[in-house]
């Protein structure tokens, strides 16, 4: 099956370093890495295992953050529905490096993004989503005093007189070729990308700095296209390139021949939300988890499971933040002496032990949600 990669549909079996030659990326080399470790003192396991893989201009980033030039951090979450476990993957590495480096987070809402490009979602609907999203990127314990929510509709008194000055700096061509529209695309999607540029460079505007901090944007890779159209026009308007660092995909449930990651529009079945109980959790995974097991218990102890397609396995590179333990799992799953159904316990537990701590986060969260929105 083609690999589909777009800010709006992924599917297929991704090449990852297909994508960095496609997209013009940095691999995330050891040599990086190190220089990372440098300033961080620790090596994130996300960096170790290659789930965070490549970067534009992070050698930029580390030598204006070296001579007392701190960067500043943007992600953000475009609201269609409730949050799930393969959204949390870029913000969970956002606030490790919001703790390593003491900078800002920027965490844009773009509650207009998905009213656009999806025509069934009502915009009522997606306002309700925005607060539920919020309370997941809270729960992660971002600083308060760091971290600044932008709503594009809610902040648009700051936000649109700059998304203009970006807007007439790119054609439709531009956009067309980026995004791959048809003459058919409704004409809010196709400024949308300047709305998404915003952030990269809004915090000088504020803050008034005489000298512009730049930019380092952690986000997966279906997102490039947006940040390669702002790189371009971003320094014509007297700011630094916005530098970023991308992240895999957590794979669907169906596994990864199937679908390049988990989607909050695939079903409920094929996608674990921050919201499910540990019974839910239990029966998706039991259910619906792509195994790399054997067809019969005698098979899979004499040959082994294949823990490189098997989704559990896969799941907890992600989740379990123990090495050694990672490691006794695989050896385990791939002599035999591990089952699948064994694999999809372990898996179970962790999944439910992280989600309990979530959800009483979650809960605090509503209090502090105050907190977090931009003032202006």
């Amino acid at each position: 099956m083609n690999s589909i990669v777009t800010p709006w549909e992924v599917k297929g079996n991704i090449d990852y370093n297909k994508l960095i030659t496609e997209f013009g990326l940095s691999k995330l080399d050891n040599k990086m890495i190190k220089r990372i470790e440098k300033h961080t003192g620790e090596i994130h396991y996300f960096l170790k295992r290659g789930i965070f893989f490549a970067h534009r201009d992070m050698n930029f980033i580390l030598d204006e953050y070296e001579k007392g030039n701190k960067f500043f951090l943007y992600t953000g979450r475009a609201p269609s529905g409730h949050t799930h476990l393969g959204h949390l993957i870029p913000w969970i590495f956002t606030k490790w490096l919001q703790d390593k480096f003491g900078v800002e987070l920027w965490f844009q809402f773009p509650d207009e993004e998905k009213f656009l490009f999806k025509q069934e979602l009502e915009y009522d609907k997606v306002q309700e989503m925005v607060y539920e999203n919020m309370l997941d990127v809270i729960a992660l314990g971002f600083d308060p005093k760091k971290t600044h929510f932008l709503i594009d509709t809610k902040h648009a008194d700051i936000m649109y007189p700059e998304a203009i000055k970006v807007a007439k700096k790119i054609t439709f061509s531009t956009v067309r070729s980026a995004f791959g529209f048809e003459n058919d695309q409704n004409i809010g999607a196709i400024f949308y990308t300047a709305m998404q540029a915003v952030p990269a460079f809004l915090p000088n505007i504020l803050e008034k700095n005489k000298k512009p901090r730049p930019c380092l944007i952690p986000h997966a890779i279906d997102q490039d296209p947006h940040f390669r159209v702002s790189r371009d026009v971003i320094p014509k308007l007297g700011y630094y390139k916005p530098a970023s660092i991308q992240c895999r995909f957590l794979p669907g449930l169906a596994g990864i021949e199937s679908d390049g990651k988990m989607s909050s529009s695939s079903g409920n079945n094929a996608t674990i939300f921050t919201t499910d109980d540990a019974k839910t959790v239990k029966k998706k995974i039991n259910k619906y988890a792509f195994s790399g097991g054997r067809e019969t218990v005698e098979e899979h102890r004499k040959k082994g499971g294949i823990p490189e397609i098997d989704v559990s396995y896969q799941w907890l590179t992600f989740f379990e933040e123990d090495d050694k333990k990672l490691k006794k799992i695989y050896e385990d799953y791939k002599s035999g002496a591990l089952l699948s159904g064994e694999l999809k316990a372990i898996l179970i537990d962790k999944i439910n032990e992280f989600l309990k701590k979530h959800q009483e986060k979650r809960e605090k969260a509503k209090s502090q949600l105050n907190n977090f929105i931009y003032k202006k």
